[in-house]
């Protein structure tokens, strides 16, 4: 216990002295030309060097203007609008597996409880999902036609994007006699 005491108190001694030490040290600054004819500014004198009166202000800053950083919910408009951004219409993928990636966005914001429903060639394509990306496997090969539905909470239908083409390139597996 008494050893845990003067340790402590060695420390807040120590502690003290340095920041004396440091704040009388930066009250003067001295300021000479070196041999090369460059002013040369130190807190430590020297011959021939003149002492620079320095005012010890603290800095002040004026206060800043948070108007900007004003969190207020933000109003989400009901107006959405579906894009199908991959595939792009009319074009061919090539995949002999038939798999095809399909990206789409919405805007201006996807909020909870929405869901997109896929329709390949006018049919739905799995369950509806919470995002705009879908895997399709196994596509036969030929042209399709793809749509995404904006689906409310009740599953009724909000907005749709534009049908888009693309058509399915598969290598054949009838093979050449």
């Amino acid at each position: 216990m008494l050893k845990t005491f003067i340790t402590t108190l060695l420390l807040i001694l120590l502690t003290v002295s340095l920041t004396i030490k440091v704040s009388a040290a930066s009250d003067k600054v001295y300021v000479w030309k070196n041999e090369k004819g460059v002013l040369v500014f130190s807190d430590s004198p020297r011959a021939g060097a003149e002492e620079v009166s320095v005012k010890n202000q603290a800095n002040i800053m004026p206060s800043t203007n948070t108007s900007i950083l004003d969190i207020k919910p933000k109003i989400i408009d009901n107006n959405y609008t579906l894009d199908i951004t991959q595939p792009e219409n009319n074009a061919t993928v090539r995949d002999n597996t038939g798999s095809v990636h399909i990206t789409g966005r919405i805007k201006p914001i996807f909020k909870s409880g929405l869901n997109i429903q896929l329709n390949l060639d006018g049919r739905p394509y799995g369950k509806p999902q919470n995002h705009a990306r879908f895997a399709l496997r196994n596509v036969d090969r030929g042209q399709h036609q793809i749509k995404m539905d904006l689906l409310d909470q009740t599953g009724k239908v909000i907005a749709s994007s534009s049908v888009i083409t693309f058509y399915m390139h598969r290598a054949s597996a009838i093979k050449a006699r």
